[in-house]
């Protein structure tokens, strides 16, 4: 019974408070141009309603301002572009060593893991912070690992590559 009196009187507080807004508006006149509903409403108004909004009470609310982003290339933010890209794996089947190759356009956390079918972490082959530029990591997996499928993950800030291999 609470929750339903709490969501009435939530909804009726709603309701006041737009039909205050509502009103609000009606009373401040048609003094901004760029508001085409108040000047419609001026318009359709005869001039004893004119003179009564003349005489009420005002309120100017001050203009927004809409900012707009050039989408040049020195404007980009760090988060538009991506850090980690051309992502290789091979040899694909592997029988005992495996290599990665990436790419980064920053410095970054890089951490490259194994993992199983079901996405359990099986091993964590790299974890280090690395300089922007072409990179390959070489390991030996080795009779570490029973035979069969994996999966590789870089992973560098927020984003993360998956790429499927089988262990002979």
């Amino acid at each position: 019974m609470r929750k339903n009196f709490t969501k009435i009187y939530s909804c009726i507080l709603l309701l006041a408070i737009f039909m205050c807004i509502g009103f609000t508006m009606v009373k401040a006149g048609g003094r901004q141009k760029s508001d085409t509903t108040l000047l419609h409403l001026n318009n359709k108004l005869n001039k004893k309603d004119k003179n009564y909004l003349k005489t009420s009470l005002r309120v100017s609310l001050p203009a927004t301002k809409s900012y707009v982003i050039p989408a040049s290339r020195n404007n980009t933010t760090l988060f538009d572009e991506k850090i980690l890209s051309g992502v290789q794996v091979y040899p694909n089947p592997v029988t005992d060593k495996i290599n990665i190759n990436y790419s980064l356009s920053r410095n970054a956390n890089v951490n490259i893991k194994l993992m199983d079918v079901l996405g359990n972490e099986v091993a964590v082959l790299f974890s280090q912070r690395v300089e922007p530029g072409k990179w390959n990591y070489a390991t030996n997996l080795g009779n570490k690992y029973q035979s069969g499928f994996y999966f590789v993950r870089v992973i560098v800030g927020t984003e993360s590559v998956i790429k499927r291999i089988s262990i002979l």
